[in-house]
């Protein structure tokens, strides 16, 4: 009966068609025709089960139901219906189009990043429902806010009725997490939901305790620690009649369904880990979040959501904005409890260095402070970004260093695993007894990464009782907890690690904080070297005396004259910023410029430096001196990818939407010449 009825519906032209999105690296979507079978349960955000190519199917998100057959080629049948009722709500279909946009980005790869893979599958799992994972303490009550607080309280409430975001500057330990949980119960006293987003895993620890504290099961978490399962029972759970109220999570949480949002808080609002660089979409979640509160369009509400950016260091985007009027701006300069900001001790490490008067990466005024510390029982955090046991080993006869055979760059020493690793490609390799080069036996390790750092710490105080925090010792599940949760009880006193340590982590009794070595961050080849080493060394200068005392900072560097260190000293954010934009503007950067890099990879490296001085002549047609390069970035090879970057800079208010016609205009041209076949291209929007 439904076979007639279909071949009825073919010959009287009344065929029913969908749009379906895969997760596919290819330009827009598939066009599917729906079996008389299928079409009373056919919808919007639905998944299909359909084919593609010749003996795949993949599982894919109808994005339209149309009766326009399409011309030129045969249009296959939807297999299979997998949903009864949609996984996607409009607005979410509407951010992942804006992301492929603005991102240029295939769609295909915004779901692919957006669902949990067990939705991306014909069938998942099921889980019998549980609460959020440690979830306990009948809810407390909200804590009163002090005067300060309040006042900025306030004036967040006032500036929303004016903006739709708002930028929150308060200086490290003001309370903003306070501030947060106010506007959170306000939110949920309209019956509204809430997105708090963190850049951190390891952030979401400490902030999940507070929160649950006070919203008890109305609190859901979403990260990738969580398992594939988990993830999904939490989308399930958002599309249900009885969702959480509150999600705390990481930047993918941007892609869960909210059927009621009402305000979005992005804290930590500077951090460049809200940037997704491999794979693509290469989205900003900040940006994605103000995206999102826009396009979110739930029942009963009178207006649309609000976003709140909070942060110690606002990224110059966001504080531009704040002042030309885009977005609301509020300050807190008073930390809490009225404890003053930390002092900043700068030790000139290139003089101690000619006087042999440092102790490996330690300097004398820093130890003598470390033990001083340890004798008060109080804490101590050392920060040193690079990970691993040295950045590199080299021979002491021909300076011979080991490289990635994969990667352009020279390989990590790991001493705890006896292992080389290639922090790119994670390429493994034995520790060489002999150079290659000249046969010598003389192999020394150069520069300290946190595990050397950790060696040295154990030796020099041998009482202490010493973790590390970084990318090797967080990897499982639970160990960002175990490692916080012993460093807050005081079951250890020094806490070495990466950037990880500076991001808005809490703890009451840590005195000192050591940066080792500002060099590394001042020297990095980029235009946002300077930004970003401001962030991190306010940041993590922020985790001391945060109760009780005045914290003390030693921070070690050969450039002690730099303006830049003066200002962390003073923390003067204001002289930073101004200097910074006069520099911006001078050579056209952002806020003033937009970047949008266009990467090139191939593994013959003639042909892909041939194929990007050919995009950049195309692009010059349209772009003019808008247009830079083709050059090598810093690392040329990838997974033995060999590498060209173009980059346009393009004014602020040009048109986005014909750029991107532009670049997929010459990317087609170019890529109809068979030398380019297997050419890769990508785009990097807004950069960092």
């Amino acid at each position: 009966m439904f076979r007639l009825l279909y071949f009825f519906l073919y010959l009287c032209g009344c065929m029913s068609y969908v749009d379906v999105i895969l997760p596919v690296p290819l330009e827009g979507m598939f066009t599917y025709t729906v079996s008389a079978a299928y079409e009373p349960r056919m919808q919007v955000g639905i998944r299909v089960l359909v084919p593609f190519g010749r003996s795949k199917s993949y599982v894919g998100i109808v994005a339209r139901q149309h009766d326009e057959q399409p011309q030129g080629y045969e249009v296959k049948e939807v297999l299979d219906v997998v949903d009864e009722s949609p996984v996607l709500l409009p607005s979410q279909l509407k951010l992942w189009q804006w992301i492929a946009d603005y991102y240029m980005s295939p769609i295909g790869m915004v779901m692919k990043a957006a669902l949990p893979s067990g939705l991306k599958k014909e069938e998942e799992k099921k889980r019998k429902p549980r609460l959020p994972l440690g979830l306990e303490p009948q809810p407390e009550n909200i804590k009163t806010l002090n005067a300060a607080q309040q006042d900025a309280y306030n004036q967040i409430q006032f500036q929303f009725l004016k903006k739709n975001v708002v930028l929150l500057h308060g200086v490290t330990s003001s309370g903003k997490t306070e501030l947060y949980i106010h506007l959170i119960q306000q939110a949920l006293d309209r019956k509204e939901q809430v997105l708090y987003l963190l850049p951190e895993i390891a952030l979401t620890v400490q902030t999940m305790d507070r929160l649950r504290r006070v919203f008890g099961n109305r609190l859901g978490i979403y990260h990738s620690k969580y398992s594939d399962a988990e993830r999904v029972e939490i989308w399930q759970k958002q599309l249900s009649q009885n969702p959480y109220d509150v999600i705390l999570g990481v930047r993918s949480s941007v892609f869960l369904p909210f059927q009621r949002l009402g305000l979005v808080i992005v804290d930590e609002e500077h951090e460049t880990s809200y940037k997704q660089q491999d794979p693509m979409p290469r989205y900003h979640a900040r940006n994605v979040a103000i995206m999102l509160a826009s396009l979110a369009n739930g029942e009963g509400r009178m207006s649309r959501p609000k976003v709140l950016l909070g942060t110690a260091t606002p990224c110059a985007e966001s504080y531009y904005n704040a002042q030309v009027g885009k977005y609301g701006l509020v300050t807190l300069t008073e930390r809490y409890q009225g404890i003053e900001l930390p002092e900043v001790k700068v030790v000139d490490v290139k003089d101690l260095q000619h006087r042999k008067l440092m102790s490996g990466p330690f300097s004398p005024l820093l130890l003598a402070r470390m033990r001083e510390a340890l004798g008060r029982d109080e804490q101590v955090i050392l920060f040193q970004n690079r990970r691993g046991f040295a950045p590199m080993v080299e021979c002491r006869q021909c300076g011979w260093v080991p490289h990635c055979q994969h990667c352009d760059v020279s390989l990590t020493l790991h001493r705890s695993m006896n292992q080389l690793t290639c922090h790119y490609c994670g390429a493994v390799y034995r520790i060489p007894t002999e150079c290659p080069s000249c046969g010598s036996k003389e192999l020394r390790s150069r520069g300290y990464g946190t595990e050397k750092i950790e060696d040295a710490v154990r030796d020099i105080f041998p009482e202490a009782r010493v973790a590390r925090m970084d990318l090797d010792t967080t990897r499982t599940r639970n160990a960002y907890e175990r490692i916080i949760n012993d460093f807050s009880t005081g079951r250890t006193n020094i806490l070495i690690g990466t950037q990880m340590v500076s991001k808005g982590l809490d703890f009451d009794r840590v005195s000192v904080v050591g940066i080792l070595n500002a060099d590394t961050m001042l020297n990095y080849p980029d235009f946002r070297a300077y930004e970003h080493a401001y962030m991190m060394m306010a940041q993590v200068s922020g985790r001391a005396g945060r109760k009780g005392k005045r914290g003390l900072v030693i921070l070690q560097t050969r450039q002690a004259n730099l303006p830049l260190i003066g200002q962390v000293v003073r923390n003067d954010f204001e002289t930073f910023f101004q200097e910074l934009l006069s520099e911006r503007r001078a050579f056209r950067y952002p806020p003033f410029y937009r970047l949008v890099a266009v990467y090139l990879r191939h593994k013959d490296d003639s042909l892909v430096n041939t194929a990007a001085i050919e995009l950049g002549s195309r692009l010059r047609q349209w772009f003019g001196d808008r247009v830079l390069g083709p050059d090598k970035p810093s690392v040329a090879m990838v997974r033995q990818q060999h590498i060209r970057k173009v980059v346009l800079k393009l004014e602020n208010g040009i048109d986005m939407k014909k750029v991107r016609e532009y670049l997929l205009m010459a990317q087609s041209q170019m890529l109809t010449d068979k030398r380019y076949a297997s050419l890769m291209v990508y785009y990097d929007v807004d950069p960092l």
